[in-house]
């Protein structure tokens, strides 16, 4: 007696089959849960790094020195004082000077004020500010000095009346970048709807990605302000990242899932909804699984990147694709239950293949050298600028210049230009040897006081501590931070004058710090561990798809294609950021480098991506394959039933990022174009162009040395089509 095994039951079909069967206390049980985690993590709070925790390289050594001895640079504000029109009147400016010092002596958040000093042109007066607590604590106390500026500047209507400093830039770049995420997700929002609408027909089930994925990005913020307690946040872009990859795999996955029920449905009519989740939860849900996994894996590379801010990034992705992944095998099988008939939309009928996708997969499949050749060509050719690619820092000088704070920064700047951009000498010696510290300290300021790298000043500006063994002596560039001349001011000081002067006192231990060294450490700190990164990302990705299709091959051809795809996407972020003939069509000013947080972020993002396309994509073609057809026809039917929900979950992921070029921060718009592009080179050229053409010339090579690649290879006729154009039934 022989009789038919059903397949097994596999953990995603029996997690969808009992949200099916018990869809209320799924749907209850994911409320309660997002409420909960959400909740709790807003009670909580997010737990902020220490300032200690960006110290990087030899910068980092000064700022501890500097800590250790106390007489790290305290938080220093500036008002300026200016014309409103024509020239200075000396005592209009003298009196708002004075208010503002009487004003501000009455708040106990200034411990102490300078000036007021006179610009050399005599057009600017200007008053600074030192804030009573430590420079890390400072922008949460800048509100009243801010709003004492406001004040002076009501009363003195004659005069122009500004603040700057770098707790006041950052308190209204956090504010701009809160008002301009919030613009990108009205953006995101009604764009991914309309496109939902557009793949299912129907509002209500367009709805439900949607909404799946704005829960899960709630429950993922509640989750990462609970972590950031035992993996404390760095602030910054680490929230958008979050919002921009909660959106773009929590759409996806449900995409790919809603539209497997109803090709199970359109393909028999009778199949009950239970039914149809369960066959979707074998088919969909196990590649939402393995691609789940494979981006968590992916992501997690950005531990290995030494850098307290990626490791905020890896966290808070790490958390938002688990719980997208978590939501779509277990909540949605059960709203898909509830929604019953109405997941089919409009009425089923007979339809005939788009026209499109075999339009565009014919000649791919009838000329497979050409279509690698022309494919890779394209990559190659976009991946070329790449090679001259400069990386650095952002500075001030690549902030927007909307923001009141900056343009008075930079007024304040060109006046007084020793207020700007420093480098910080600190210095540590042994009791016996203090007066020959301080001697030291002044033969440096000399020297580098006629010197045209830096900005001269009337007397040394050293900070000593108490027991006289440490010091910090400033000395201003009047460049911006990204400036080669600011790079050699630097240079200068770490290669030449700096240890051939400490070399003469015995057991003196010193560092450069500033903004010139912290930039030129940072990016030196990414360079050294961005191979560990990408090597663990590649080793990682290598393994999750031997282990998902059982293949060296197709391993070795994905990690091939998606690296082939970052690079691309890396050329094209230099071709269009680093230079300055695209600034009118994207919005921007170029700094003339690239963000050197950029490449890797765009690395391990778009790496997981494609990963997550490459994985659906191919769990397609192999289930063709093991219907008996030939590679070649498994290819082509694979990819065309998989190209119209591949090429929506792109265009949604696209409008996503690209969203985010809408923020005017440089980082953000380079972030948004690169990875909107770079998901758009893999889904089009990649996965319709190159990856069907290579297994149509690798033939049964393609699934070496899983069972498949033992198997003879069908003809196309052998294995029930006419032609490699021809779509099973």
């Amino acid at each position: 007696m022989h009789t038919n095994a059903s397949p097994p039951r596999t953990f995603t079909v029996r997690m969808a089959s009992w949200s099916a069967v018990h869809p209320w206390r799924a749907i209850l049980v994911w409320i309660g849960f997002v409420a909960v985690v959400f909740g709790v993590g807003s009670a909580m709070g997010t737990q902020q790094t220490e300032f200690s925790d960006f110290w990087v390289g030899e910068a980092g050594e000064a700022e501890a020195m500097a800590e250790d001895a106390d007489i790290a640079a305290p938080a220093v504000e500036k008002v300026l004082i200016t014309a409103k029109d024509g020239k200075l009147d000396p005592e209009l400016a003298a009196k708002a000077a004075a208010d503002v010092e009487k004003r501000m002596d009455a708040l106990t958040e200034v411990s102490d004020i300078a000036g007021p000093e006179t610009s050399k042109d005599g057009e600017s007066v200007l008053v600074s500010l030192t804030m009573s607590m430590p420079a890390h604590e400072a922008p949460d106390h800048i509100e009243p000095l801010l709003e004492t500026t406001e004040a002076v500047q009501a009363d003195h209507p004659d005069v122009n009346v500004r603040q700057t400093g770098d707790e006041s830039v950052s308190h209204q770049l956090d504010n701009q970048l809160g008002s301009d995420l919030g613009r990108a997700e009205l953006f995101t929002m009604p764009i991914t709807l309309i496109i939902l609408f557009a793949v299912f027909g129907s509002l209500l089930l367009a709805g439900v990605p949607l909404l799946l994925a704005i829960s899960s990005i709630m429950a993922s913020m509640g989750i990462y302000a609970i972590a950031s307690h035992f993996f404390p946040d760095a602030g910054g872009a680490v929230t958008s990242v979050l919002v921009m990859m909660g959106m773009a795999v929590g759409v996806d996955y449900s995409l790919f899932y809603v539209k497997r029920v109803r090709e199970e449905r359109e393909r028999n009519g009778s199949l009950s909804q239970a039914a149809a989740v369960e066959l979707a939860a074998r088919t969909s849900g196990h590649a939402i699984l393995v691609s789940g996994v494979a981006v968590v894996v992916s992501m997690a590379g950005l531990y290995l990147s030494g850098d307290v801010i990626f490791y905020s990034i890896a966290t808070a992705c790490v958390i938002v694709v688990a719980v997208a992944m978590i939501s779509s095998l277990t909540v949605l099988p059960a709203l898909l239950a509830k929604m019953g008939k109405r997941v089919d939309g409009r009425r089923r009928r007979a339809r005939k293949p788009a026209r499109l996708w075999p339009a565009m997969l014919r000649p791919v499949m009838n000329h497979p050298v050409a279509s690698v050749l022309i494919g890779g060509l394209v990559l190659v050719a976009l991946a070329a600028p790449a090679l001259g690619i400069k990386l650095s820092v952002e500075g001030k000088e690549t902030f927007p210049k909307s923001l009141p704070t900056l343009a008075t920064y930079d007024e304040m700047t060109e006046a007084f230009p020793d207020k700007g951009v420093l480098h910080k000498v600190v210095a540590r010696v042994d009791a016996e040897h203090t007066d020959e510290l301080a001697a030291t300290m002044r033969r440096l300021w000399e020297e580098t006081s006629d010197n045209e790298l830096f900005s001269p000043t009337t007397e040394p500006r050293l900070l000593v501590s108490k027991d006289e063994r440490t010091a910090a002596l400033e000395l201003p560039v009047p460049y911006p931070t990204s400036d080669d001349r600011a790079a050699r001011s630097l240079e200068l000081l770490r290669g030449d004058l700096v240890p051939k002067e400490f070399a003469k006192i015995d057991g003196a231990e010193f560092a450069v710090s500033g903004e010139p060294a912290y930039a030129h450490d940072y990016s030196e700190l990414q360079a050294t561990h961005l191979f560990w990164v990408v090597g663990f990302v590649l080793v990682a990705t290598f393994v999750m798809m031997l282990i998902a299709f059982r293949s060296v091959v197709l391993a070795a051809v994905g990690l091939g294609l998606n690296l082939l795809s970052v690079l691309a996407a890396w050329g094209s972020l230099v071709l269009v950021f680093q230079g300055e003939w695209a600034e009118g069509l994207l919005g921007f000013d170029s700094p003339g480098f690239i963000g050197s947080r950029t490449p890797l972020m765009v690395f391990t993002i778009l790496f997981g991506l494609s990963l997550d396309y490459q994985i659906f994509v191919i769990s397609r073609i192999r289930e063709h394959a093991l219907r008996g057809e030939s590679t070649r026809q498994a290819a082509y039917n694979g990819i065309l039933s998989s190209a119209g929900v591949v090429s929506s979950a792109a265009i949604i992921m696209v409008s996503v990022f690209a969203a985010f070029m809408l923020i005017d921060r440089i980082e953000m718009k380079q972030l948004g174009f690169t990875l909107a592009l770079g998901v758009l080179l893999d889904a089009v050229v990649v996965r319709i162009l190159i990856l069907p053409a290579l297994l149509s010339l690798l033939d049964r090579k393609s699934w070496w040395p899983s069972a498949l690649s033992k198997q003879p290879e069908p003809s196309d006729r052998a294995s029930g089509a006419t032609d490699p154009v021809t779509v099973r039934a």
